[in-house]
């Protein structure tokens, strides 16, 4: 009955602030106050504040966790919606994946050995633009840290949704279809969230190319060691 109260307790404290932080995000739609970033860092330091424990929190987070599978499902919706324009266009969708692929993965490679990080975790930076559980996958089969790559992957997302649409501004790409498969394979789930702020075309292209990144990704990572020789 206690951890019942628990969980509770800890999955209406977590929409609640999840609630404020759009609130907030509606009211000053600025970059670094994207929600899932903001309530991210609000619950790690009241977790921290009172000293409550990952296993503690999970009790309750847990259920809010269980609701990640349906939700990647919905996204066949505005897919099925947008199936003819996918077809249509299935050419620049899969050039644009690949381009985006091969540039995460170079630029994290670049970025490593600028700072001579160690291979381990050389090896888990490479999948960091794949999402999370295709990217653990990805780095344990490469001898990374599967832990590690984790973290490299929300660094990759929370930094191409917050600098994403200054570049896509920058850029001067107002196409629905260009922002939706910049914004899935730079920054995976985390980017086809923000997708939703573009329209139903943009979150399509992105569920799009979150999906085919993962896929590519598996058969990319391996062939971008063995081309390097990492």
């Amino acid at each position: 009955m206690q951890q019942a109260c628990i969980a509770i307790i800890i999955i209406l404290l977590t929409v609640a602030a999840y609630l404020a932080m759009v609130k907030l995000y509606k009211r000053f739609p600025l970059p670094f106050l994207i929600p899932v970033l903001t309530t991210t860092i609000l619950i790690v330091a009241v977790l921290v504040l009172f000293h409550v424990s990952y296993e503690g929190y999970m009790i309750g987070g847990k259920w809010i966790n269980s609701l990640l599978g349906p939700a990647v499902v919905a996204l066949a919706y505005p897919l099925y919606k947008q199936w003819h324009i996918i077809v249509k266009h299935c050419v620049p969708i899969i050039g644009g994946v690949l381009v985006g692929l091969c540039m995460g993965m170079i630029s994290g490679l670049i970025f490593a050995e600028a700072f001579g990080i160690h291979h381990d975790l050389l090896l888990s930076i490479l999948p960091k633009s794949i999402t999370t559980p295709v990217a653990i996958q990805i780095a344990a089969g490469l001898g990374g840290v599967p832990s590690m790559t984790v973290v490299f992957v929300m660094i990759a997302g929370f930094s191409g949704v917050i600098l994403g649409p200054m570049v896509l501004k920058w850029l001067r790409i107002r196409s629905s279809l260009g922002q939706g498969i910049a914004l899935g394979s730079a920054s995976h789930a985390l980017g086809t969230s923000k997708a939703f702020e573009y329209g139903e075309l943009a979150v399509s292209m992105s569920s799009v190319s979150m999906t085919l990144c993962a896929v590519l990704g598996s058969f990319f990572g391996p062939l971008v060691v063995w081309l390097f020789h990492i």
